[in-house]
Order: C-alpha cells, then sequence, then structure tokens
C-alpha cells in the first residue's frame, strides 16, 4: 500500500467492498464519520494535504492520536507532540475541576509504551 489516506465517493463503497478485509485491518478503509467519503472529493483532499489528523477518544479520556512516522524526524515528531498537547489542553471544558491530564504515554505502532513527565508536555505546549 502506497497511500495514508483513501477517499471515496459514496457509490464507490460498494466496489471497495471487495477489498474491505484488506483495507481495514490497515485502517485505510474509507469512513463517512472520518470524512473520508464525501461527493465534495477536492475538498476532502485538501483538507488532508493541510494535516487533518484523526483520533480516537475512549470514555475513560484515553485520547490515541498519530502525531508522525519515523521518516518525520525528531523535530517534527516534537512540534506535532506539542500540537496536539496544546489542542487537548485547549479542549479542557470550564467545568472541567481537577487535574485535566494525568498521564502521557508514547509509543510505536507496535512497542511497549513509554512514559513522560505531564508537567513537561503542559510547560511546552502552553509555550506554543
Amino acid at each position: 500500500m502506497g497511500f495514508d489516506v483513501l477517499i471515496a465517493t459514496p457509490d464507490m463503497m460498494v466496489a471497495l467492498s471487495k477489498v474491505a478485509k484488506v483495507l481495514g485491518p490497515r485502517g485505510l478503509m474509507p469512513n463517512p464519520k472520518l470524512g473520508t467519503v464525501t461527493v465534495d472529493v477536492a475538498k476532502a483532499i485538501n483538507e488532508q494535504k493541510k494535516g487533518k489528523v484523526e483520533y480516537r477518544a475512549e470514555k475513560a479520556g484515553i485520547v490515541h492520536v498519530k502525531i508522525g512516522k519515523k521518516s518525520f524526524g525528531a523535530q517534527k515528531l516534537k512540534e506535532n507532540f506539542m500540537a496536539v498537547a496544546s489542542a487537548v489542553l485547549r479542549a479542557k471544558p470550564p467545568t472541567s475541576k481537577g487535574v485535566y491530564m494525568r498521564g502521557i504515554t508514547i509509543s510505536a505502532t507496535m512497542s511497549p509504551g513509554v512514559r513522560m513527565e505531564v508537567s513537561d508536555a503542559i510547560a511546552g505546549a502552553s509555550n506554543n
């Protein structure tokens, strides 16, 4: 697979269902919730090129998000991490009491996680 995102129109979903077993496990199957199934393909492509980020949030408050790839280099990965951390902090509801970000763990796709000090991340994210 030589691509990161697959964008399709609703009428093409029937044809894509034949390769869903290949695309699905790799996270490449188009999904209307993610904006990858749309009639306005040009707009979706522009959003992806501008760096649209997909993330998952669990009910327990755990956020899963990709911050980059190995090929990005340390500086770009750091910038992406800081952007995500500051976005999470900005999304804190005003009614939220107590500690908002309790822990941060960074990992590669198939590797054990590495814990990070929250105070370091908050200090870096609030400076951006």
